[in-house]
């Protein structure tokens, strides 16, 4: 888990160029918030050398499928060149509220999963993103990674206060 100054950081974007001479970045969000890159908000950026700073969005404005941002103070190429390859985070006090019943994947990973009549599967590792659906990877001991698709049918309850997800393994899944 990434930190800022003692606090838990989470990843939102990817600076994956420069654009035009002005200081703008273009950036490849990594969040299913992307209304959260605009002016006035604020992000922790973190180069590849792991050299951390916060700053706020000046401008921001969507281009085919990245987000450019102008940050403030940065007003040329030569001011943001550095930053390319880098990484944009918030704190967890700036993540996006969510509903009833959603959840961080940063809540999720590491959750014990058990079926409906109490036997333990195995501990959540990872949350797939396949565009119709989630997919948790449950690592069980001793066997292959159970795929779940995250479906009603599939996750019956997640309970984060007893740190645990009730499935129903379809047949054919394991």
């Amino acid at each position: 888990m990434k930190t800022y100054q003692g606090n838990k950081i989470f990843r939102v974007g990817k600076i994956v160029n420069t654009q035009g001479i002005k200081g703008e970045l273009r950036i490849v969000p990594v969040t299913d918030f992307p209304d959260r890159f605009q002016r006035g908000e604020e992000f922790i950026v973190e180069d590849a050398k792991g050299q951390q700073f916060v700053t706020i969005v000046e401008s921001a404005r969507p281009h085919k499928n990245f987000i450019l941002l102008k940050f403030k103070d940065m007003n040329s190429i030569n001011d943001v060149e550095k930053w390319k390859g880098g990484e944009l985070f918030v704190t967890e006090e700036n993540l996006a509220p969510l509903e009833e019943g959603e959840y961080y994947f940063h809540q999720l990973i590491g959750l014990q999963v058990y079926t409906e009549d109490q036997v333990h599967v195995g501990t959540l590792d990872d949350i797939l993103q396949t565009g119709a659906n989630d997919v948790y990877v449950v690592k069980r001991p001793g066997q292959k990674d159970l795929l779940l698709p995250v479906i009603d049918e599939c996750i019956r309850e997640v309970n984060l206060d007893k740190n645990q997800i009730i499935v129903y393994i379809m047949p054919g899944l394991e």
